[in-house]
């Protein structure tokens, strides 16, 4: 069977690539899944439309290779202790492809996060009284994302060229407003808010735990897929996202978020082209963060993952999916919140 079109903005479009901030969140958790690979390249014209959510939840302290406790951080003078952070993500996925050559995809996410922490130095023992909440909810940051497959006669390797727009709200306290209090001064668009209670209370949300992060990125990428058996098709691709412009830019009120690499590898078993399971191992890799507005030091590190997956055909031009995607390795720099395992399932209808 040859790798069908299934062409749509699901997975690692939908995650917040920028999970990281003051708030120590964790800087290079979430989706790094390809979904591309997920579905397979373009081989075929036409539009299609997805839908696709997925769900992470953050609730476990990571330093370096290994899981630290909120007592642990809690010891460590001066430092926020992080308790979870929740994200959903809904993305409406919108795709065109000419045929063998070409093909560009729009994702357009809904993101849903709360966040909680201690904030600095809470009491022992550690405390619901002690915490504080905050909700990020809209429309994030889109994404556009162009291919062109054209290079071999086989069709079978591709480079990609893309932007993520600032569309999100963003923002964080104005540099005159070094504790971050609401009603002091604030910069970007609609910054979220922590509610009342704890040390954090009444004070603008980190600036990447936002649905948006005020920057424009450019992101390039390549693929290659192959058939390695009667039964089985194997794929590569790769994707450098990098920061160009970003709107917080005010001296003592600036944010730059950290480039991001991901990797992919990726094996699908087709003997029944209706059901197809599958397999990837995605490695990413996350630059720190910089500006006054950013976690300099708990925002880096490299993550390697597993995810199984299945896809199957629903319905005349119907496909559905999910995966579950599971951290194996991790090197994270400072303290990050972490997620035990990932979920993603979606739908794409081609027309």
């Amino acid at each position: 069977m040859k790798i069908s079109i299934k062409f749509f903005a699901a997975g690692s479009l939908l995650c917040g690539f920028f999970l990281s901030s003051g708030a120590h969140a964790c800087a290079t958790c979430g989706c790094s899944l390809s979904p591309d690979g997920a579905l397979g390249y373009a081989t075929n014209s036409g539009w299609e439309a997805s839908l696709d959510e997925s769900f992470i939840n953050q609730n476990q302290l990571r330093s370096g290779t290994s899981a630290i406790s909120q007592q642990q951080v809690q010891a460590i003078n001066g430092q926020e202790v992080e308790n979870q952070t929740i994200n959903r993500y809904l993305t409406l996925g919108i795709g065109y492809s000419s045929g063998l050559d070409w093909n560009f995809k729009l994702s357009i996410p809904y993101i849903d996060r709360s966040h909680s922490t201690y904030a600095q130095d809470p009491v022992l023992p550690l405390s619901p009284d002690q915490l504080s909440s905050a909700t990020a909810r809209g429309i994030g940051d889109l994404k556009l994302l162009v291919s062109y497959q054209g290079l071999l006669p086989s069709k079978n390797l591709g480079v990609q060229l893309g932007i993520k727009l600032p569309t999100g709200n963003y923002g964080g306290p104005s540099a005159d407003n070094p504790d971050g209090g609401i009603g002091h001064g604030s910069v970007g668009r609609n910054p979220a808010v922590f509610g009342p209670g704890g040390n954090a209370g009444n004070s603008y949300l980190d600036t990447s735990l936002n649905v948006g992060n005020g920057s424009t990125d450019l992101i390039v990428g390549a693929y290659y897929f192959q058939p390695v058996s009667q039964d089985f098709d194997a794929f590569v691709n790769g994707q450098y996202q990098f920061s160009v412009k970003q709107r917080l830019d005010q001296s003592g009120a600036d944010f730059h978020p950290g480039n991001q690499t991901n990797l992919s590898f990726g094996l699908r078993y087709e003997a029944n082209p209706q059901f197809v399971p599958q397999l990837q191992i995605n490695l990413t890799h996350k630059n720190a963060d910089s500006g006054a507005l950013a976690d300099l030091t708990d925002t880096a590190g490299s993550v390697l993952y597993i995810s199984p997956g299945v896809t199957m055909n629903a319905a005349k031009n119907t496909w559905v999916y999910a995966f579950l995607q599971v951290p194996v390795a991790s090197n994270l720099d400072g303290y990050q919140l972490f997620p035990r395992y990932t979920v993603s399932a979606g739908l794409t209808y081609h027309f």
